[in-house]
């Protein structure tokens, strides 16, 4: 049995981003796991997600960094509340700040891995440092402040 990805727990209501939800059919479905104590997640981009040729767009690297970082908070949080991912209430987290810093140009053609860990960690926000990595090699580096969901942006009866 595939293990689950701490996306795949996300309700349906709010299962729709582009980057991570597995109901957007366009979407990227990044899909993060626990390796330990980092968390991890691979892409391998299309060749439509090109910069400049042979290398990868920085937006799409962003989102990468950004919904690995959502999706680590929130596992970290159920983590942090000493409970499963499949318990109410549901959590969930979104950007209240992204920062990404471009250490050398990405190349397309190769899985991408995003490793993160957690800085901090309170009742609703979390800080996770992010690397993303290509062929072992250390590409980008982001930040991700994620912060619990506010209930204005979830459907009624799931808050």
């Amino acid at each position: 049995m595939e293990e689950k990805a701490f996306q795949d727990y996300y309700a349906e209501d709010i299962s729709h981003c582009y980057g991570c939800g597995r109901l957007n059919e366009e979407g990227l479905h990044v899909r993060s796991f626990w390796e330990g104590e980092e968390s991890v997640a691979r892409l391998t981009p299309k060749p439509y997600h090109m910069a400049a040729p042979g290398f990868v767009y920085g937006g799409l690297i962003a989102s990468f960094i950004d919904c690995h970082g959502t999706g680590t908070a929130a596992a970290a949080a159920y983590r942090f509340e000493g409970r499963a991912m499949d318990t109410d209430p549901n959590l969930r987290f979104v950007t209240a700040s992204l920062k990404v810093d471009y250490v050398r140009p990405t190349p397309m053609g190769v899985e991408l891995e995003a490793r993160g860990k957690v800085k901090s960690i309170g009742k609703r926000k979390v800080v996770v440092a992010i690397e993303v990595y290509a062929v072992g090699t250390v590409c980008v580096r982001g930040e991700v402040v994620a912060v619990r969901m506010p209930g204005s942006m979830k459907l009624k009866g799931n808050e």
